[in-house]
């Protein structure tokens, strides 16, 4: 992709736009799980750490995750048919702009492209706001100062990456 910023033709061929494609995905789609699994993370590390290697295996749950996504929608926007101009004005192989120079019906695609990208939004955003719920209940009931900023302290971080994220 960046060969291209710097030369004249700005082409891609069909494989490395699907791989393009799938990497962008999969990479998306963890980083979102990751994000999940981090709050779920600093949700065990104050209520039970003795459970920290069971939110440790979510890290590899979530590039599963992203990997089963990418193949999805991969596999079904590449089965599509292809007729008529390939020209699309992105800046890399997206899902919507190959759905719209499709020649075929996209409408399943994209149903699933909804469903799948909104259930996965909702559920992790949902699992973030329950983790830090129940991390603020915790920053309530302590009482020294000094615990209140520790726990404090581990969150900001990862809520600032998730604000910017999801914002």
């Amino acid at each position: 992709m960046l060969v291209d910023f710097l030369s004249r033709e700005k082409t891609i061929s069909f494989g490395a736009c699907a791989a393009q494609m799938f990497f962008a995905v999969t990479c998306g789609t963890t980083e979102c799980f990751l994000l999940a699994a981090m709050a779920y993370d600093r949700y065990v590390a104050i209520y039970n750490p003795l459970l920290y290697s069971v939110s440790m295996s979510l890290i590899l749950a979530s590039c599963v995750g992203g990997i089963l996504h990418a193949i999805t929608h991969t596999t079904a926007t590449f089965s599509l048919s292809f007729c008529g101009s390939s020209v699309i004005n992105h800046i890399f192989c997206d899902i919507p702009p190959l759905l719209a120079i499709s020649c075929s019906d996209t409408r399943p695609n994209q149903l699933l492209l909804f469903y799948f990208a909104g259930s996965i939004e909702i559920c992790t955003i949902l699992t973030i706001l329950i983790s830090y719920g129940f991390i603020l209940l915790a920053i309530l009931r302590i009482r020294s100062a000094e615990g209140k900023r520790k726990v404090f302290s581990t969150c900001c971080s990862h809520l600032t990456a998730v604000s910017i994220f999801f914002l």
